[in-house]
């Protein structure tokens, strides 16, 4: 067997992302409903379109395939009743499936599907973390075009941040190690967060194209169970807990979604009337900020304001956040302290 080609697992991009869902109507109502993503039918060229319905939905650089079982005997179905829906699949573009799985095998990765071709595109697949899987595709013919979704609009989502990933205490290192080591991630950032009697500890990964990023988050289980324990237990082991998009006017996203039903978390009054201590927002106004909710922070490279979308997960697992950068490269570290502190000062004040 010729040695594989570790350059193979250089170009990596975020091609698709895969949930398995128990309805393909509800999933549709949560993003193309509530965040105005587009969608289209997907042909029946896979192997196994008589066992399960899927549509792929998105918008620019993001995108989605909804994939509801049809058969008791899918992975899907499995996939489902253990977790919920969810994400099941990370796809990762690649100029050549066959050399990026070989390698990845040769480094330690665990095999999941050989390299097969269906139509006009080549797939392999390996375990990811928990039981989401990456599949590495190559488009022999051309990469499809994206559903292009007003793009120059304000507020429109533009791509995939990075993805926040629960992992079991004592699995953060581990999973980092798996990213750097097969897939040629950097670890770009960590840190720990202690807030009141909670702990975690937090490590993000990212591709050497920059095109994919996840932030690892491990609970300190000597402290305080917290959101990330509650997440773990919830979906039965480690998965993705949110996706972040990025939008280029994030006021007008969230006036816009909020008008299209979708329900943001709330942030205490005091946040805000605190903030000025903290960070001087550049883009917006503090009134602004506080009749969106939106959230500040900034780090060495400048600033970001998120805000996250309330889980409509009937376990309250994977929800939205929507961000937007103006330089900053961080992850709003500084707003998980902010937010904890002026919820504390609110409890002490009722």
């Amino acid at each position: 067997m010729a040695t594989p080609n570790p350059s193979a697992l250089d170009g990596l991009e975020l091609d698709y992302v895969r949930f398995y869902v128990g309805s393909l109507d509800t999933a549709r109502d949560w993003l193309v409903r509530g965040y105005g993503l587009g969608e289209r039918p997907l042909g029946d060229s896979g192997p196994d379109w008589a066992t399960v319905r899927s549509i792929e939905i998105g918008a620019n650089d993001v995108r989605f395939i909804f994939s509801e079982p049809l058969v008791e005997d899918h992975p899907g179905t499995a996939y489902v009743d253990h977790h919920g829906d969810g994400v099941s699949d990370i796809a990762l573009r690649v100029s050549d499936a066959k050399a990026a799985f070989e390698a990845a095998v040769a480094r330690g990765a665990r095999p999941v599907a050989g390299p097969s071709r269906a139509g006009n595109v080549v797939t392999a697949s390996i375990m990811g973390f928990g039981d989401t899987l990456h599949t590495f595709v190559e488009y022999p013919g051309g990469v499809p075009a994206p559903i292009a979704v007003n793009a120059e609009e304000p507020g429109a989502l533009l791509e995939i941040d990075h993805f926040a990933v629960c992992v079991e205490h004592g699995h953060l290192d581990a999973t980092v190690d798996f990213y750097r080591d097969v897939l040629g991630f950097e670890l770009i950032f960590a840190e720990t967060i202690a807030v009141g009697a909670q702990a975690m500890t937090t490590k993000v990964v990212q591709s050497k194209s920059g095109s994919v990023t996840f932030t690892l988050i491990e609970p300190d289980t000597s402290k305080e169970p917290g959101h990330i324990d509650d997440f773990l237990k919830d979906h039965g082991g480690a998965g993705v807990q949110h996706i972040a998009f990025t939008t280029n006017g994030i006021i007008e996203a969230v006036d816009v979604l909020r008008d299209r039903g979708v329900e943001f978390m709330g942030t205490p009054a005091s946040y805000y009337a605190d903030l000025l201590q903290r960070v001087v927002p550049e883009q917006y106004s503090v009134v602004n900020l506080r009749e969106q909710q939106v959230l500040v922070d900034e780090d060495h490279d400048g600033q970001l304001y998120q805000i996250f979308a309330r889980s409509v997960h009937p376990r309250n697992t994977i929800f939205l956040e929507l961000i937007e950068r103006l330089g900053a490269r961080g992850f709003g570290s500084g707003n998980i302290t902010a937010l904890y502190q002026a919820a504390e000062r609110q409890r002490d004040h009722h």
